[in-house]
Formats: structure tokens, sequence, C-alpha cells
């Protein structure tokens, strides 16, 4: 449920212009957010990462309960590229700013899903609402 609700608060950072349309003083909280940005989207990319780590190596949910596999897997993903799209400027910054190539192919990288992070974080909203749910309806023990 905590890699849900998380997902679900991710994706409202990476989605600040349907919030500001939909809250006029949700501005002055993103204000307050966007110098952690990076922070908030680094931490996410790894925790995604991390994530689809840890849904391969239990490939073996895939017999007990596929959905919430499959669920766990989707929700990393988004989670991963969401926390990549937000974080990319830092993750530029501290890791890649000895090697220009890395950083050229980031930039490419960055570009070309940049157009997509809004609907990116409207999938995120929804595969973390159905994680939370799943959580219920599917738990691992």
């Amino acid at each position: 449920m905590i890699w849900g609700i998380a997902l679900v608060l991710l994706s409202i950072v990476a989605i600040p212009s349907l919030l500001l349309s939909k809250k006029p003083n949700a501005e002055e909280l993103l204000e307050k957010i966007e110098p952690y940005q990076g922070w908030i989207g680094i931490l996410f990319c790894f925790w995604g990462v991390w994530g689809i780590i840890t849904a391969i190596l239990n490939l073996g949910w895939l017999t007990t309960s596929p959905v919430w596999w499959v669920t766990f897997l989707a929700g990393n993903l988004v989670s991963a590229g969401l926390g990549f799209m937000l974080g990319s400027g830092l993750i530029n910054k501290l890791f890649l700013s000895n090697n220009q190539a890395a950083r050229i192919k980031a930039d490419e990288l960055r570009a070309k899903i940049a157009p997509k992070q809004g609907k990116l974080g409207i999938l995120g909203i929804a595969v973390g609402s159905w994680m939370i749910a799943a959580s219920f309806l599917f738990s691992v023990a």
C-alpha cells in the first residue's frame, strides 16, 4: 500500500498544470516543493528501479498472485520513469557531470519523454490507486 500512496504523491508532483487548473491555491504548495523536486525525483527513480529488481527477483509471485505481481511491476516502472523525469537535471549534475557522452544521451532521452510527463503522471495516479486497492485484494505474504 505504501508503494501506491508514494506513487500517487509522486504523480501529483509530476502534473502541476493539471493540479493548478483544479485548485488555484495549489501553486503555493508546488512552489514550496519545486526546490526539492530533483531530490524527490532521484529518490523515486532509485526506489522504482529497486521495485523492478524486487519484482524480477520474486517471479514466484506469478504463480500465486499474478495480478499483484503485474501491478507491482507496472507501478515501479511508472515510479522509475517519473522519478527520472523529475530528477533528470540533478542526476545529470551529480552523476553524469564527468561523462559528456552519457550526459548527452540522458538529455536526449529526457527530451523524448518530457512531453509525456503529464500523461505518465495521470497514469501514475491510476496505477498508484490500483496498487492501494490491489494491496488489499491480492496481498502477498
